[in-house]
């Protein structure tokens, strides 16, 4: 199996952990060889259809752990977290190569790159989650990315306003944050590993916004206009900030979008 819509879709339905990240790295190992195609045989199956491995146990975001990280309890609580954002990326990203067909083939090729960078930010944190006597798994978790996921199944511009800009955007403002604490408690192996993420995580905002403006562009929108119509249509009343002004811009924001999510934060 070496098709790209097919290596998604295993991805997408087995429901076994090991068995998403094997798919994945599989993936990987084919891309490295130039050995994956492309060819669209068979519409997706639907969303609904995705899922998830049957260990986690879901709670409402008010219902997660959060402790100090002068505590190595702390520290598990928060790395979990964030392994799961990047196990959820995982699969938002082979999700949003497989269901939206008929793009250009770098479309695919940008968004698989992504997907393996993922991968890579999770196995660091499962390693490193590991060395704290712990795993992805023993700690609650909540839905909120795949629930945007969900809401946006049917168009691939939503997708792209929702997901990494506005999901993966949050990241941009958060994560710093995360970092001085995790090095006020000094830990600088999970340090070393966010500090990654974030690198990483604006050139996956970027992509979002190149996307974004390319079919913008080719269905004659302006995409200032629709993509605060799409935030208000999914998030109404606007985003909650702060907001890291200075990423957001290297990540293909305008300034004129970060003056207007700034004067709207519902703060």
């Amino acid at each position: 199996m070496n098709n790209i819509f097919d290596l998604a879709e295993q991805c997408l339905i087995t429901s076994d952990l090991e068995s998403k990240l094997e798919i994945t790295r599989k993936a990987r190992d084919l891309r490295q060889a130039d050995g994956l195609t492309f060819s669209d045989s068979k519409p997706p199956l639907p969303i609904e259809q995705v899922r998830w491995p049957p260990g986690l146990q879901f709670v409402p975001p008010k219902d997660l752990p959060r402790r100090s990280l002068n505590a190595k309890t702390g520290r598990i609580a928060l790395l979990h977290a964030v392994a799961h954002i990047e196990f959820s990326a995982i699969l938002l990203h082979w999700d949003g190569l497989y269901r939206f067909r008929g793009l250009p083939t770098e479309y695919y090729h940008d968004w698989l790159r992504v997907t393996l960078e993922e991968l890579g930010h999770f196995e660091m944190l499962r390693r490193r989650l590991s060395e704290l006597g712990s795993d992805y798994g023993e700690l609650p978790v909540h839905d909120g990315l795949w629930r945007v996921a969900d809401d946006t199944a049917q168009d691939v511009l939503a997708r792209l306003a929702l997901v990494p800009r506005c999901m993966e955007a949050r990241g941009l403002d958060v994560t710093p944050g995360m970092i001085e604490r995790l090095e006020q408690a000094g830990d600088g192996a999970s340090v070393k590993i966010l500090r990654k993420i974030l690198a990483d995580e604006v050139g996956h905002v970027a992509l979002g916004s190149k996307w974004f403006h390319r079919i913008c562009r080719d269905r004659k929108l302006s995409p200032q206009p629709i993509y605060f119509d799409l935030l208000e249509q999914y998030f109404q009343g606007g985003l909650r900030g702060p907001f890291n002004r200075t990423l957001r811009l290297q990540a293909g924001f305008s300034q004129e979008e970060m003056d207007r999510l700034q004067a709207q934060n519902k703060q």
